[in-house]
């Protein structure tokens, strides 16, 4: 038997079910690096169906919304609820460097992984430089 000792645990939970409604969703826990010429974007969204997760790009803004809903047993009677449950929304303001062509979402084991590469236009490229009396020629640094 499971028995709650916090008096407070109530008000807690209820405060985290106003926060993760549509209207006013959750914030989820996010990670983000870059390895080479990709940047990864890692959100924690354990126990969310796939098909309840949304990816948009608009211009420059990333935007990640998922919903989390609890799963009853007919005749089940609830003890301890503590799982957040409901909408989580993040959104994310991306560098124009980034080629969101490009972008690749997978969710594995509870973490949605974005895959971002360096736009072409952003990669360092060598400059020919013309010169007036030889021609064009390259500068090699």
């Amino acid at each position: 038997m499971l028995l709650r000792t916090d008096p407070f645990r109530d008000l807690d939970r209820l405060f985290e079910q106003f926060n993760g409604t549509s209207s006013r969703p959750a914030a989820m826990h996010v990670d983000a690096e870059r390895d080479g010429d990709t940047f990864y974007v890692y959100f924690d969204l354990p126990g969310v169906d796939p098909d309840s997760i949304d990816v948009t790009v608009e211009r420059n803004v990333l935007q990640v919304r998922a919903e989390r809903r609890r799963r009853t047993k007919d005749n089940a009677e609830t003890v301890i609820s503590e799982r957040p449950m409901g909408v989580f929304s993040r959104q994310l303001f991306l560098g124009d460097t980034l080629d969101t062509d490009k972008l690749q979402a997978a969710y594995d084991n509870g973490v949605l992984t974005l895959e971002i590469p360096v736009s072409d236009r952003a990669k360092p490229r060598r400059i020919t430089i013309e010169s007036g009396t030889s021609g064009r020629r390259q500068i090699k640094g």
